[in-house]
């Protein structure tokens, strides 16, 4: 027994992930509720959880950033990454952002382009006078 093909378009579901708010200032002891938090949104995403595998971290109320902030992070995506998931920040400041980077810690952002994609441009208009290229 076979089946054709339907026809038209097929029926994409759009996933919308989990976000997972972070608020501080932090300590070191604080980091475990997180962590827990972010674990069981993994777990009890269900399908489409599992399909995503992808979980937004809201670190804009983080306040200034810090060694347990970058600690905090690190054991997120450490977390996500055992249960075979994956986070996205959202809302990093600037001095986050540099802090991240100075410790050598990548993470995908929220908003920004992929790293294949280069980013938009706005696109020159020619003059009338300018010679061909």
């Amino acid at each position: 027994m076979s089946c054709g093909a339907a026809a038209g378009l097929p029926v994409v579901d759009a996933i919308t992930p989990p976000v997972l708010v972070l608020s501080g200032p932090l300590t070191r002891d604080e980091v475990s509720g997180p962590c827990d938090a972010l674990r069981a949104l993994l777990d009890s995403g269900g399908a489409e959880g599992a399909a995503a595998g992808v979980v937004v971290c809201d670190v804009g109320g983080l306040g200034p950033p810090g060694l347990a902030a970058v600690e905090l992070l690190a054991r997120l995506q450490l977390t996500a990454r055992r249960t075979g998931g994956r986070i996205r920040l959202r809302d990093p400041s600037r001095a986050l952002c540099a802090l991240l980077d100075l410790v050598g810690l990548r993470f995908e952002m929220e908003g920004q382009p992929e790293q294949r994609e280069p980013p938009l441009r706005v696109q020159e208009a020619v003059e009338p006078g300018d010679p061909a290229v």
